[in-house]
């Protein structure tokens, strides 16, 4: 069957507007262009488009988009199955919220105690499924599933209080971090107290510490540019210089 674009904008509930964005950036060009002048979409686009949804859906970018689909690897089967992973991740997710808040309010109305942990078991969650969106392959590859499984067993069974301090000790971290990058010097004071607070950090994740994997973790951030882009949001080089403040605390540089 064939589609134009208002057609395939109606089955598929976007706008008009947007497929023709598609179509100007190469991410979906139409089938054919018939005698009219019209775009004519066929099962293949359809295909396409739906694929295209569903990497929206799971927020990546329309450049990344471009990239994936585009490839001459790109598998359409294995793309579903992925698909199906990660909506089934963030289905979980959006369970443990909602069971999270119908909880909530049972205890305000009385019917039913809530525990302390019970009110972090969502965030909880979704804290784990940003990291694993983020960087999931690149640190599974890195350290090994079991490693990150077990990094993420440790967050699930995290305190309030434990919760608490992790969110704290990742303001401070970047506090500490602006102070130090003022100074210029990773082997000063401030630097040195930020690569201390960095291990601090780390641990709430870890099973174990050592100073080679704290220093493996640190040149990750410069080589790994979305790592690098967080670190560097508020300036420029400050991904390579706590990588320097780290080395240095840990005896590597």
């Amino acid at each position: 069957m064939e589609y134009t674009v208002q057609k395939l904008g109606l089955l598929a509930g976007v706008s008009t507007r947007t497929l023709r964005y598609y179509d100007e950036i190469g991410i979906l060009k139409p089938a054919r262009i018939n005698s009219s002048g019209y775009r004519i979409y066929g099962q293949q686009e359809v295909d396409r488009l739906q694929q295209i949804l569903f990497y929206r859906e799971l927020g990546v970018s329309l450049e990344e988009i471009k990239e994936l689909i585009t490839s001459p690897t790109f598998d359409a089967e294995r793309a579903l199955r992925e698909h199906r992973a990660k909506l089934l991740e963030k289905r979980e997710q959006m369970d443990l919220l909602i069971a999270n808040v119908d909880l909530t309010l049972a205890q305000r109305e009385g019917t039913l105690n809530m525990s302390d942990k019970q009110k972090f078991e969502g965030f909880k969650q979704k804290l784990i499924n940003d990291n694993e969106k983020k960087y999931g392959d690149e640190i599974r590859a890195k350290y090994g599933a079991e490693q990150i499984d077990k990094a993420n067993n440790k967050i699930k069974g995290m305190t309030e209080k434990q919760y608490a301090e992790l969110e704290q000790l990742g303001a401070d971290i970047h506090a500490a971090l602006a102070e130090a990058f003022a100074t210029g010097d990773p082997a000063g004071e401030l630097a040195q107290k930020a690569a201390d607070l960095h291990r601090q950090w780390l641990c709430f994740y870890w099973d174990s510490y050592t100073k080679e994997a704290h220093a493996g973790v640190a040149q990750m951030y410069v080589d790994d540019e979305r790592f690098t882009a967080y670190y560097d949001k508020d300036q420029t080089g400050v991904a390579a210089f706590l990588r320097d403040a780290v080395l240095i605390y840990t005896g590597r540089s």
